[in-house]
């Protein structure tokens, strides 16, 4: 999958904050494991007034794991701290982890969904952020970074991803990716036999994502062309901003 734009300027932002901090120590702080990294997160989440988050894939937390840290989540918003949240999409199609983003965005941990790839990071105050060792979900341990012109970075990340995603609860959302890219296709005005040539799926099969988009959009019973122009104002009210 080809980076986007964005991505490719934050390289290109890295590589100068690199060059300008050859020969200066940088505060970076290596967390070799899982439980270190969570350690450090609830210290500073119970002494920070700002969060800001990104997950790829949501949390691999199970069982009690999963309770505490929604526990600890729900806990800091009652205490004050603000919260926002970008989660990629296909956090939506686990009904578990679905139902866990809503929770968390009724509380007060605003949250916003996109589709492009994403890196877990999580910025307190400005003042110290978390990145993954190995840019892979799952990996263990972690990064405490304290350098602010690095933190600099990872901000400004976090506010373009922020400013480009959709609302979690937008109705958009709650379709599955393939859905979201056949409707994004008939929002270029394309029929379905042209969709299903550009996704190389057949036009049966572009035929039941579309009834799949008109009833997880709620859509009114009526003929398909309006339906179809009411599918494509949701599309662009959620994934144009």
């Amino acid at each position: 999958m080809e980076e986007s734009a964005p991505l490719n300027q934050l390289a290109r932002r890295l590589e100068e904050v690199v060059r300008e901090l050859r020969g200066i120590p940088v505060d970076v702080e290596r967390l070799e494991n899982s439980e270190q990294v969570r350690q450090e997160i609830s210290r500073m989440v119970g002494v920070s007034r700002e969060l800001r988050a990104m997950h790829p894939v949501g949390t691999d937390d199970q069982g009690r794991a999963e309770q505490r840290t929604r526990r600890d989540v729900l806990d800091a918003l009652r205490h004050g701290l603000t919260m926002r949240t970008v989660v990629h999409a296909s956090v939506l199609d686990d009904p578990r982890k679905a139902a866990r983003v809503r929770e968390l965005n009724a509380a007060g941990d605003r949250h916003r969904v996109v589709d492009e790839p994403i890196q877990q990071l999580l910025v307190f105050d400005r003042a110290a952020a978390f990145l993954r060792i190995t840019p892979v979900d799952g990996a263990p341990g972690g990064l405490l970074v304290r350098q602010q012109s690095l933190i600099s970075v990872c901000v400004d990340l976090f506010e373009r991803t922020w400013e480009r995603a959709r609302e979690v609860e937008a109705p958009v959302a709650r379709l599955s990716p393939r859905e979201r890219e056949v409707l994004a296709l008939i929002a270029e005005g394309r029929s379905n036999g042209a969709v299903a040539r550009a996704l190389s799926i057949t036009e049966a099969a572009v035929g039941k994502h579309v009834a799949g988009v008109f009833a997880k959009l709620e859509l009114p019973a009526g003929d398909d062309v309006n339906r179809r122009v009411l599918a494509v104002l949701a599309y662009l009210r959620g994934a144009v901003r």
